[in-house]
């Protein structure tokens, strides 16, 4: 394998990396909110987008690992904020298409 096909290959896998990682409704949600509203609290998530704290700490937590958002922690708060600002650009992506589903007999 050549160098540049490696690089290739490894560019590949970083995107299938980020799109596994976001691929989830209450995941696109939250990224959705903090690039619209910038860095938020996981009580300020919550309440926006009507989850059970539990669950929004873990897909949170999900995402920070991964690398795709990043947390800052000012007294007892600890504020999330999108640290790859690229999923945004496949979030817009997605609100373009116009994608319609037929389904033949």
């Amino acid at each position: 394998m050549t160098s540049e096909t490696q690089s290739h290959q490894d560019e590949l896998e970083k995107a299938a990396f980020v799109l596994k990682t976001i691929a989830h409704p209450t995941r696109l949600a939250i990224i959705d909110l903090l690039s619209k509203k910038g860095r938020k609290t996981v009580s300020d998530i919550c309440s926006v987008l009507e989850l059970e704290q539990s669950l929004a700490s873990h897909h949170l937590n999900t995402m920070k690992l991964k690398g795709v958002l990043g947390s800052t922690k000012e007294g007892k708060n600890k504020y999330y904020y999108l640290k790859l600002m690229e999923v945004t650009q496949i979030i817009s992506c997605i609100d373009n298409c116009n994608l319609s589903f037929t389904i033949y007999d």
